[in-house]
């Protein structure tokens, strides 16, 4: 069957089977920062947004998202512009194998959307589904935060007429 669904801001079609997961058909259309961990939706390794919800995609089938926004790691700043997140997880060194970051930053996106300066009590319970096995979990809050800063830095850049960061600039928070 035809899937068409918007990803990363771009109409997306693809042909999918019913049984296809949402990781499944990411992976294999080259969108490979979503991991496969866990397979149950336990460790957030597979974190997409969805309609702007952090979703786990490797419990989440394909013709779900019909119609749908799909928002991937993919979908974020680019290596020579980072999105604000990923800056902040690089520069707090929140991160180790880099195996579970993708899922992390997804699931701060989802956060910072919803809400944009968080506690440490509303962060480690947003982030409770992500798993790490290296870093632990100080210099993520770390990160956490000062993505936040960043983000509401870049919001009152934009509002006063300033060249905001790419992530501002197309529209992603």
């Amino acid at each position: 069957m035809e899937l068409e669904f918007e990803l990363n801001g771009a109409p997306a079609t693809f042909e999918v089977a019913r049984s296809d997961l949402l990781l499944d058909v990411l992976r294999r259309h080259g969108y490979t920062g979503a991991k496969r961990g866990c397979d149950t939706g336990a460790c957030g390794m597979c974190m997409v947004q969805v309609d702007g919800e952090a979703r786990q995609s490797c419990v989440l089938p394909a013709t779900r998202v019909a119609g749908a926004s799909v928002e991937t790691i993919e979908g974020l700043g680019t290596q020579d512009d980072l999105h604000p997140i990923q800056q902040a997880f690089v520069d707090h060194t929140a991160m180790q194998c880099g195996f579970c970051t993708p899922g992390f930053i997804m699931r701060t996106k989802a956060l910072l959307e919803a809400d944009p300066s968080p506690s440490d009590e509303a962060v480690r319970a947003a982030l409770s589904d992500n798993l790490c096995r290296c870093t632990g979990y100080k210099k993520i809050l770390e990160a956490v935060h000062d993505a936040a800063d960043r983000l509401a830095a870049d919001d009152a850049l934009a509002a006063d007429g300033g060249e905001p960061t790419t992530a501002t600039r197309e529209g992603t928070r």
